[in-house]
């Protein structure tokens, strides 16, 4: 009897540990090749809007009066970009949505111990394969990117961690100390020669993070007037900085500009969990580098959400959020990130077909590379007689006698009804 329920404890145990073996151990690997694309990127400087807490539909959809939250965000869609949304995954938190649009995989699970704050196993980032990368915004959110960049070479600034009042009244402060700031470092750099020749190199990052929608939704839901109006702020400022950033540079074109949403938000103020309102968010990208608007005459997708925000005419490109990060690098010619799971959306770019297909094949190599390393990771503490390494052709073999079979039985299927038609049976098995 002490036998039976040693064993059973053992088991429970081994069941118990393998679940933190699975599901809380990092995937991260390191050891991998920088690849990027060997042509001229189309972009000299990239501009990212996180707007925090977004969802897609308090974007896109229009007021009882037919107007739009966002005037100029609808604008570019209609007249100079793209647009879709952006798939999340569940934990829908801040953390793990920037962890996908900036360094393209979907987070490191083991950070759950840490509380969604800190990198337990640092990780490559655009902000890290950029030149220089300035960011402003939440004290949550920046400093995990900068941590862990190697070099200084990215900069952030932060307000006080006390002006992340869930509570307040009016937490559209939030970004509008974030669109002032940018505005005063761009007004300081004119008279700092340093600084103004950071801002004139290629290949640089600037991220306005975004968080006054967030706690607008928490403290009064996204239902509230608050919550809208935020949006309209966050429109507001948005327009301002485009405008700064075309005068500052002197409209040379080379700039381009993508706006999102690390998650969305529930009806009644949560986020966390896979409902769409929480994982539908909004993309909208212009400037150098991105395809124009295009009009369609129908579009298929499984939901009602084009007719709903009147914007049936209009190209739709969803994406999953983590394909974001590899768009972002191959427009300003920087290394995708090393641990970047990410698809090209290659219908974002306005290009030529050989820039599409290099970028492409750089996005495979730059995955393989990762999918090397982990084989000799497994490799190395695997006893050798149960490792057997993948074989493409093994794969070939398999999907052949796949089609095989299905072709096998599409003839079987042919055959029966032909031969019930001949025995003046009715051709339906319902009737």
């Amino acid at each position: 009897m002490l036998l039976f329920f040693t064993l059973g404890l053992l088991i429970h145990f081994v069941f118990f540990a393998s679940i933190f073996d699975i599901y809380f151990t990092s995937p991260l690997v390191h050891g991998m090749t920088p690849q990027f694309t060997p042509l001229p990127p189309p972009a000299r400087r990239l501009v990212l809007f996180v707007a925090d807490g977004l969802r897609a539909d308090a974007l896109y959809e229009l007021d009882e009066n037919g107007n739009s939250r966002a005037p100029f965000i609808r604008n570019i869609i209609m007249h100079e970009g793209s647009w879709g949304i952006s798939h999340t995954r569940v934990p829908t938190e801040s953390r793990p949505g920037h962890v996908a649009l900036i360094a393209g995989f979907y987070e490191d699970v083991s950070a759950v111990a840490k509380g969604w704050k800190e990198n337990p196993v640092e990780f490559d980032s655009l902000f890290n394969e950029s030149k220089y990368t300035w960011s402003w915004g939440s004290p949550d959110i920046l400093p995990m990117f900068a941590k862990g960049a190697s070099g200084d070479h990215v900069y952030t600034y932060s307000y006080d961690a006390k002006r992340e009042d869930f509570g307040a009244q009016d937490a559209t402060k939030l970004d509008t100390w974030v669109f002032d700031n940018v505005k005063d470092f761009f007004h300081h750099a004119r008279n700092n020669q340093s600084l103004f020749s950071k801002i004139n190199e290629e290949k640089i990052v600037f991220f306005l993070h975004l968080l006054g929608i967030d706690t607008n939704g928490h403290a009064h839901r996204p239902s509230s007037r608050d919550y809208k109006h935020n949006i309209k702020k966050v429109d507001d400022g948005v327009k301002e900085i485009v405008s700064m950033f075309n005068h500052f540079y002197g409209n040379d074109g080379k700039t381009t500009f993508i706006f999102t949403s690390d998650h969305g938000m529930t009806d009644w103020g949560s986020h966390g969990a896979g409902h769409p309102s929480e994982t539908l968010t909004p993309l909208v990208t212009w400037g150098a580098g991105i395809k124009y608007p295009q009009r369609v005459s129908a579009q298929q997708f499984d939901d009602a959400f084009l007719k709903e925000w009147r914007l049936e005419n209009w190209k739709r490109l969803d994406v999953n959020q983590a394909d974001i990060a590899p768009l972002m690098t191959s427009l300003i010619g920087v290394p995708f990130p090393l641990n970047s799971v990410g698809i090209l959306p290659v219908d974002y770019l306005n290009n030529t077909d050989l820039f599409k297909a290099e970028s492409m094949f750089t996005n495979a190599v730059q995955i393989l590379e990762q999918f090397k390393v982990k084989m000799t990771q497994k490799k190395e503490v695997t006893l050798p007689f149960l490792f057997t390494p993948f074989n493409i052709s093994h794969y070939v073999i398999v999907m052949s006698m796949t089609i095989f079979l299905v072709f096998l039985n599409g003839l079987a299927q042919l055959l029966t009804t032909k031969k019930l038609r001949l025995c003046g049976k009715p051709k339906s098995h319902f009737m």
